[in-house]
């Protein structure tokens, strides 16, 4: 089972979308899963598999999730990304009709390298985020969340946004250890083992976005400050193409 579709967008830029698994179904109690070509492999590995958009997908292996996160920051992973939404963008105005659509610099993005991402609405919400890599082969390469394909390829195809610059994306970090609700938006957040503290994104007025702002954030009805940081967080040390 693959599912592929072609369309003709604006601005000279066509949309290839795909999903390349080859998916192979199988019955369980409640639905019909797919399996990505590394099913075996997860099983194997000791992956506890479950249902996620369609697909069974391992959400942890024999090791903890705290061992996951140590050995990534000091060795490497790779993350398998056969189930998501894979879309081509190729057409001269490529970059321009991806730049009206995500927050980003994508123009100056070098011949494989990618980025982290968000699409955004017209008032400049946060919708989804996502990896767009600028390939040599004269494509932007776009990976998207498996819960949202449908959403994800319909705002790209429909180009109806004005990308605004209404609030900035920002780090955080709380100073207190506990989970962090933002009088704002949140995007993410979760406890950091490298850092040994809690750690954030949150969308937050310009005025506000400079790193070293202190803001005062609701935690479980309980309010306390945390700091806007640089990101990433951890320092990277990988290696990448020159």
């Amino acid at each position: 089972m693959q599912r592929a579709v072609s369309v003709v967008a604006h601005l000279g830029s066509r949309l290839q979308a795909f999903s390349p698994a080859l998916c192979r179904p199988f019955s369980c109690a409640q639905e019909v899963l797919r399996r990505t070509p590394l099913y075996d492999f997860h099983l194997a590995h000791g992956g506890k598999m479950v249902a996620f958009a369609g697909w069974s997908l391992p959400v942890q292996y024999r090791d903890s999730h705290t061992d996951s996160h140590l050995h990534t920051r000091q060795h490497c992973s790779l993350f398998d990304v056969s189930h998501m939404l894979q879309t081509k963008i190729l057409g001269s105005d490529r970059v321009k009709l991806m730049e009206s659509l995500v927050v980003g610099d994508i123009a100056e993005l070098r011949p494989n390298q990618g980025t982290l991402s968000l699409f955004t609405n017209e008032a400049g919400g946060i919708l989804d985020d996502l990896i767009v890599t600028s390939t040599s082969e004269g494509h932007l390469y776009v990976v998207s969340n498996a819960g949202c394909w449908e959403k994800d390829l319909a705002l790209m195809q429909d180009k109806v946004r004005e990308l605004q610059n209404q609030g900035r994306d920002v780090g955080l970090e709380v100073l207190d250890n506990a989970l962090l609700a933002l009088q704002g938006t949140v995007t993410s957040g979760c406890p950091s083992p490298s850092l040994k503290k809690n750690v954030a994104m949150g969308y937050v007025p310009c005025e506000y976005s400079r790193p070293g702002t202190m803001l005062l954030v609701e935690v479980r009805r309980k309010q306390q400050m945390a700091v806007v940081s640089k990101m990433p967080f951890v320092p990277t040390n990988y290696y990448t193409l020159k």
